[in-house]
């Protein structure tokens, strides 16, 4: 693959490779989606789990043989456990490679993300809550205003720029050229010009992000992209964290 993990990964990916029965290189590709995705969130393309797919921590798992209970199931527990391994470990030891980043690089009075990650030269981090939207190319950050749209998916383009990042909300598929831009350089310390305060416990904010991520998933049920029992199943985990 051509990244560079610290020994102990080794061995932990090895261990779990062998536990959810995956060859060791797809083990190391969902590794490497997971943590370009900050740990929440995975962007993949991997023949052996079913080609192109989508996993989002607490949220929808998406594989390309829609249908596949047992492959969404397999999945979903694959890249829960690389989640654990990211977010407690040193998984690469040049994070450069691999563009990830432990530190928060989106305005901190945006609240809480439902998710966020990278797809080619831009990163994104979503703000269901605020209705906010922000994008990083280049090392510079842009917050647009998501209005309407609840997004519920994220895909990737050819291209470069944010323009290769598309969204998918109850209103279709759209990129940031269609959402108006929050005034302001999106750096930390710039003030928010209309968004709610950050709370200081951040409860509320969690409690609306969450909120939010059902109502997105209610309009994908109704458009038939979620059978009635991954619906329910996902509105119930989701409720019990409130």
């Amino acid at each position: 693959m051509g990244t560079t993990v610290s020994p102990e990964v080794q061995r932990a990916v090895a261990d779990i490779a062998q536990r959810h029965e995956v060859s060791h290189d797809a083990v190391l590709a969902m590794l490497l989606a997971v943590s370009r995705g900050g740990g929440t969130m995975a962007q993949f393309s991997i023949p052996e789990l079913g080609g192109s797919g989508q996993w989002i921590r607490g949220g929808m798992t998406m594989v390309g043989a829609m249908f596949d209970h047992a492959l969404k199931a397999r999945v979903d527990a694959l890249c829960s456990e690389l989640s654990e391994l990211v977010t407690t470990s040193a998984v690469f030891p040049d994070d450069s490679q691999v563009g990830v980043t432990s530190s928060r690089w989106w305005p901190g009075d945006l609240g809480v993300p439902s998710s966020f990650g990278g797809q080619n030269d831009a990163r994104y981090a979503i703000f269901p809550a605020t209705r906010r939207l922000a994008i990083q190319v280049g090392g510079v950050t842009t917050v647009f205003d998501t209005g309407e749209h609840h997004i519920g998916g994220v895909s990737q383009q050819q291209g470069v720029g944010p323009g290769s990042v598309r969204f998918t909300s109850q209103l279709g598929t759209f990129d940031v050229s269609s959402l108006p831009e929050v005034e302001g350089d999106g750096s930390p310390e710039a003030p928010a010009t209309d968004s709610a305060p950050a709370s200081s416990t951040g409860g509320t904010s969690d409690s609306e992000d969450i909120l939010a991520t059902i109502e997105s998933l209610a309009d994908l049920h109704q458009r038939g992209i979620l059978t009635d029992d991954e619906f329910a199943a996902k509105k119930a985990e989701l409720l019990a964290r409130l």
